[in-house]
């Protein structure tokens, strides 16, 4: 039984028990370029591994917009309360003072 593989997919990783035809010589194989494409591969490598913080960066500026309006909210409440509260020490401010006027 005789098995061959493609060069993609030799039957053995041994060269020397490899099909003469499958080893591509020297002369055959063009030089490639590869400096841009590793670069870019490193760079996708790197964004990869930064995008989980990232979207920390992102939910932590979410829970902090919503401390902060959470927060307004609270004193924007607590101001109100106060509002009211003068406002009716003002109306028995009068009243004493009407009464005191009229005796």
């Amino acid at each position: 039984m005789n098995i061959t593989g493609t060069i993609d997919r030799p039957a053995t990783h041994d060269p020397m028990k490899q099909v003469p035809t499958m080893t591509p010589s020297v002369s055959d194989t063009p030089a490639r370029d590869t400096s841009g494409a590793t670069e870019s591969r490193q760079n996708r490598t790197r964004e990869m591994q930064l995008i989980p913080e990232a979207l920390a960066r992102a939910h932590m500026h979410e829970r902090l917009q919503e401390a902060e309006s959470q927060r307004s909210a609270v004193r924007l409440a607590a101001a109100r309360r106060m509002q009211r509260r003068a406002e009716r020490a003002s109306l028995r401010a009068r009243r004493a003072l009407a009464m005191a006027v009229m005796q």
